[in-house]
């Protein structure tokens, strides 16, 4: 099945007894069995149930792999994946990245033995530098968050083989529609569900996607031992998001990209971060293994925090709201927001500093966002 056909298909067939059309939502924590040892397939819901399952092969479907899994949220589902390593192993990771990924990896995980090393991705040749004897896991956004950086997926799969390490993507910023890293040689995809596949920012959510067996049986078993799951409502509610993933994907970016050739030209921006501007300085990169650019965009403003804060204070149309995905457009100031569990020399090391604000473009009228943000600059 194609994209938008497996979004509305995959994992949702009538349902048996009664012929829903729409999967049900199996709210029930338990399930009656005919003897001891004996079950329809389900026997406590921590462990699996229907509206859950139709919503992990659904993601499993979108992404082009086998096992899909679903968690209580992105984080829940970064920190499941966490249990495939032990103590004194070491992970490469992007710099550029959530900062509750960054946070989880250096106040949690640190601290029970793990060791994480954080380089510039977009070249690989700072990977390769880092690998260490222990290192058993290389973890990579692309494009990243915030400054939107991209990594080469196909020598990123060919680097892991090479020194045996476990390849994770962070796959929510581009969403199935524009990438689906599996493809690559990935081993392991990660969702944010909450964003995108939602895409109405109503319900938290994550998700993970594998074609390797034995890596699904080592997140499944940790998935139900640790407890990290989804409800069933919430996997209802991002289901019924999927069903219009790729019609609203295609909107974000048409919105997004003309946004980026605006603000571009704008006396008061300084720079525009956008993988689907010819000016960006990974576009060519991006152009190889994604089909569309997304929705998510970062600019430097001529000024300082103060004068952020004031643009982030004067939308309308836009909000001023963590998160990101959702029909609707936000706003946001990353160093003192979504990254501000970053230490602030950290920080601004990467290129997140108090003049840099990142945008999640929606689905509304782009001239109605593009005003909005011209009176918003011009309000200082």
């Amino acid at each position: 099945m194609r994209f938008e056909t497996a979004a509305i298909h995959a994992g949702q067939e009538p349902e048996e007894k009664t012929g829903a059309i729409v999967v049900p939502i199996f709210q029930t924590a338990t399930y009656a069995q005919p003897a001891i040892g004996e079950h329809k397939g389900y026997e406590y819901s921590r462990t699996h149930n229907p509206t859950r399952k139709a919503f992990e092969e659904c993601l499993a479907a979108l992404e082009g792999g086998k096992y899909g899994m679903a968690f209580g949220s992105g984080m829940a589902a970064i920190s499941t994946t966490m249990t495939l390593l032990k103590k004194g192993d070491h992970l490469v990771s992007s710099d550029d990245v959530y900062g509750g990924t960054y946070r989880v990896f250096e106040r949690i995980f640190r601290d029970w033995g793990l060791d994480f090393t954080f380089v510039d991705a977009s070249d690989l040749t700072n990977v390769v530098a880092a690998i260490k004897p222990n290192t058993k896991m290389l973890w990579l956004e692309t494009p990243t968050n915030p400054l939107l950086k991209i990594t080469d997926l196909r020598a990123a799969s060919e680097l892991a083989r090479k020194h045996n390490l476990i390849l994770v993507v962070d796959n929510t910023f581009a969403s199935p529609y524009f990438q689906r890293p599996l493809e690559f040689g990935v081993d392991l995809v990660i969702h944010s569900a909450t964003k995108f596949l939602g895409g109405h920012s109503d319900v938290v959510g994550g998700g993970a996607v594998t074609s390797d067996e034995k890596l699904f049986e080592r997140l499944s078993f940790s998935q139900n031992a640790i407890g990290g799951i989804l409800g069933p409502f919430d996997a209802w509610l991002i289901l019924r998001g999927m069903k219009t993933l790729g019609i609203r994907m295609r909107q974000h970016e048409a919105n997004t990209k003309l946004i980026a050739q605006h603000l571009e030209k704008h006396r008061r921006v300084k720079k525009v971060l956008y993988p689907g501007l010819p000016s960006f300085p990974h576009h060519q990169a991006a152009k190889k293994q994604m089909t569309g650019f997304g929705s998510l965009l970062s600019f430097y403003i001529d000024g300082g925090e103060a004068e952020a804060r004031q643009i982030c204070r004067s939308t309308k149309v836009f909000s001023l709201a963590e998160s990101l995905g959702g029909v609707e457009s936000l706003i946001e100031h990353p160093a003192l927001m979504t990254h501000a569990s970053i230490p602030k020399e950290i920080r601004e090391s990467r290129g997140i500093g108090d003049d840099l604000i990142r945008l999640s473009v929606g689905i509304e009228h782009v001239d109605d966002l593009i005003e909005d943000l011209d009176r918003a600059l011009n309000s200082y």
